[in-house]
């Protein structure tokens, strides 16, 4: 039952008029203590009837507050005993990075030993004991490093060809993935990789010509049978994978300087500008295929390289650095030689000079200019 609070102040006054008790406000009303009929003890209906006279009012048992209590007791000990296992946590790792800094001295900085069990000298056996462990430690860690960021050998291509055998007289570096052959993951196929349109006769045409190196700085064990099936003839020579790569800023770079080759004859067949930046002037930088089946690169691409071959061009960085400037070097290559067989043709109406190839030798007409 609800009753409104001038309603309660009315019977509080009536019943107070009837036992000569003082008057009623607001605020005794609300200290006001219940008793039971029988006498002057507290009746346990007491909290009851206050919920119901005043809705809004609560009051907490003694029984809730003792569940209260218990309840942020356990908190404080689950949160004693959480602080208590990250501290033992914190000490077990100090101990451990401690006891692995001590095993890392020992087992890098010991010194070597001869099949007797013999200490053998070097520089840093003169030094007090700390100093040569710790020393020698950091050469094998700096050694390691060195591992990995750079190439696993200085010559990463053996020495030319002695007569009688024939060396090439130029060596052509082809990025693999996005030059030669392209990834494609499907779930109903997983990895496969597709063969850019013309790369059978690409390989064919400039093995006549070149010492085709593939270097790419994906891992062997992708590579390897890629190559095998792509190159059944065997015109790719060498391959070279990542840990023939430096390591720089981030990106796996070829270094050419490496290949133990004159790099007046070297070009690099590539589409990322940071692979090759320790030597952009070898590089030809080609559009990176995307798998479509209309693509032609490798057909104009193998009339360039055969242009410079048969042209004998004495440094190649030369060629190579004028294309550069063009946002399609292919397709400038094709205007210039549209431009060159038109003043043949003319030449030859004239009848003012011999007849004789398109390309015979490097001239400025390569690049566009009248020879």
């Amino acid at each position: 039952m609800k009753m409104s609070h001038k309603s309660l102040c009315t019977l509080i006054q009536r019943l107070n008029s009837s036992t000569k008790l003082l008057p009623v406000t607001r605020s005794s009303v609300l200290a006001h203590r219940f008793f039971s009929a029988e006498g002057n003890k507290p009746a346990n209906e007491a909290p009851k009837i206050l919920s119901t006279l005043f809705p809004q009012t609560s009051t907490t048992s003694p029984e809730a507050e003792k569940e209260r209590q218990e309840q942020e007791e356990e908190r404080r000990k689950a949160d004693e005993k959480q602080a208590k296992h990250m501290k033992y946590g914190m000490y077990v790792f100090s101990g451990a990075a401690f006891g692995l800094t001590i095993w890392s001295v020992y087992e890098f900085g010991s010194p070597e030993r001869d099949s007797n069990g013999e200490i053998i000298e070097d520089e840093f056996s003169s030094k007090p004991v700390i100093q040569q462990y710790i020393q020698r430690m950091w050469k094998s860690m700096t050694y390691y490093q060195k591992m990995i960021q750079e190439p696993s050998r200085d010559k990463l291509l053996p020495d030319p060809l002695k007569p009688p055998y024939i060396q090439p007289p130029y060596t052509l570096v082809l990025e693999m993935k996005d030059v030669l052959v392209h990834p494609d993951w499907t779930y109903q196929t997983g990895w496969r990789f597709k063969k850019r349109p013309g790369v059978d006769k690409f390989l064919e045409e400039c093995a006549k010509h070149f010492e085709i190196v593939v270097f790419t700085a994906d891992q062997g064990m992708t590579v390897f049978p890629i190559l095998d099936a792509l190159d059944p003839n065997g015109y790719i020579m060498y391959r070279l994978v990542r840990d023939a790569t430096h390591f720089v800023d981030g990106h796996h770079v070829k270094n050419l300087n490496n290949l133990n080759r004159d790099l007046s004859k070297v070009i690099v067949i590539d589409w990322d500008s940071n692979s090759t930046k320790l030597h952009p002037d070898n590089t030809f930088n080609l559009g990176r295929w995307a798998g479509n089946d209309d693509d032609t690169s490798l057909f104009d691409l193998v009339s360039f390289l055969k242009t410079i071959a048969t042209s004998e061009v004495a440094d190649v960085r030369e060629v190579l650095h004028y294309y550069r400037q063009f946002d399609d070097p292919l397709d400038k290559f094709r205007e210039n030689q549209r431009i060159l067989s038109e003043q043949m043709a003319e030449l030859e109406q004239q009848e003012q000079v011999k007849p004789k190839p398109a390309v015979r030798k490097w001239t400025p007409s390569f690049m566009g200019g009248r020879s």
